[in-house]
């Protein structure tokens, strides 16, 4: 499954510093059983908005990493907290096939 959320980064700060802070945090989510990788994306024409993308083997083993956080990561996202809005877009199921074209 998938976690997606949108980014919304105040004026006078940067998704740099964000990106870092996501890096930080997402080195450490990682190592949760279940945990598939991330992507953080910029959006086209607007610097200041990102897309994060939070890949898992399934909804048990996110919700199970949030039922106990690290205090580290809580740490890194309270940091980022105050210079950024966050717009939870879903949970999205893996495909059960995929058309490439």
């Amino acid at each position: 499954m998938i976690f997606v959320f949108e980014v919304h980064i105040h004026p006078g700060h940067s998704a740099e510093a964000y990106a870092d802070a996501w890096v930080r945090a997402s080195e450490i989510i990682q190592r949760a059983p279940g945990a598939r990788g991330t992507r953080l994306h910029r959006k086209i024409g607007d610097a200041n908005v990102l897309l994060a993308i939070a890949s898992w083997e399934s909804k048990t083993a996110r919700d199970a990493m949030e039922a106990s956080p690290s205090e580290t990561v809580q740490k890194i996202l309270q940091g980022q907290a105050p210079f950024v809005d966050i717009r939870v877009i879903g949970e999205f199921d893996d495909p059960d096939w995929v058309v490439e074209a």
